[in-house]
């Protein structure tokens, strides 16, 4: 089981500097890849102040959006920068909102990236929840379920052969191929979600699925089955599927700790990432902000189950 760690340049800062320190400092410690999320744009956050005047969406409408306040990095962008700071660290997207992206520019960056890193890169990706990034992309909001899925089809055509003809209901190429493909004919391709699309997707396509935002119990192993269940009916092998869950360093004992990757690991999860700052009703983040404190709390999250992994 590989464990990971989440980060956030929002609370530990932008610059390169500090990214590549927190990148060699949890190599160095032996964490097994970083996990970054995407976000190209966000709404006005002085939205969220409005509506008491009468202006502007709701309260919960300009949250649900998502706003400005939070500082994003291009992941692959990010990815490519730190592939050169580190050298055997992996590197996953958690997620790429697949849908507002031209699925032929992603698959060749996706393809640069792992020549760049060696191999280092997952592209986990999701549909996205955020309609303002797909307004301000041009991208209808209302299709990209089914604009991914074919996406996905179409990204692994790309990498596996030198020349494909596809099409789809969103795609059409004729006897055309990137000029740059992975050594390994692929990118491994992990799915973020919880609809049941989502589910039968990652049966059909899938190297792995995050579901992020589970406890250790019965509910998770309801999932799992039935994600197992899914990939046997489409004709591949549960085994051939990894398993992403989220932890947190910032909540409970060492005790709980160890008690939680046990049960993860008998569940047959094969990646756990140490999440700083998610919150939910399952999740904490770590109380301080900077990049020590968060070093801090992923150091004594790791020594605690490091003979459990």
């Amino acid at each position: 089981m590989q464990l990971g760690a989440s980060l956030s340049v929002n609370d530990i800062g932008t610059g390169s500097g500090v990214l590549r320190d927190y990148a060699q400092t949890l190599e160095g410690l032996g964490y097994d890849y970083l996990l970054a999320a995407d976000h190209v744009l966000g709404s006005n956050p002085a939205a969220t102040y409005q509506h008491s005047a009468g202006i502007g969406p709701s309260i919960e409408h300009a949250r649900r959006m998502g706003t400005t306040e939070h500082a994003f990095h291009d992941p692959l962008v990010l990815f490519a920068y730190l592939s050169g700071c580190t050298t055997k660290i992996g590197f996953a997207s958690g997620v790429l909102i697949l849908a507002q992206r031209q699925a032929a520019l992603v698959a060749k960056q996706a393809a640069s990236l792992d020549e760049l890193s060696g191999g280092r890169f997952r592209l986990g990706i999701g549909v996205g929840w955020n309609a303002i990034e797909f307004q301000a992309l041009g991208v209808d909001f209302h299709t990209r379920g089914r604009r991914s899925e074919e996406q996905v089809r179409f990204m692994q055509a790309l990498w596996a052969e030198p020349h494909t003809t596809f099409h789809g209901e969103f795609h059409h190429l004729d006897d055309g191929g990137l000029s740059l493909r992975p050594k390994s004919g692929r990118v491994p391709i992990w799915f973020g979600g919880h609809a049941p699309a989502t589910l039968r997707r990652v049966a059909r396509y899938g190297d792995g699925y995050m579901p992020l935002d589970y406890a250790p119990g019965d509910k998770a192993l309801e999932l799992f089955e039935r994600v197992r269940t899914l990939i046997r009916e489409a004709g591949r092998k549960p085994e051939d599927v990894g398993l992403e869950v989220w932890v947190s360093p910032g909540a409970g004992s060492e005790a709980e700790w160890r008690r939680d990757i046990s049960f993860w690991k008998n569940a047959g999860v094969t990646h756990v990432t140490a999440h700083t700052t998610y919150i939910s009703e399952h999740h904490r983040r770590v109380s301080g902000r900077s990049a020590a404190e968060h070093l801090a709390a992923l150091t004594r999250y790791r020594a605690s189950v490091a003979d459990l992994l």
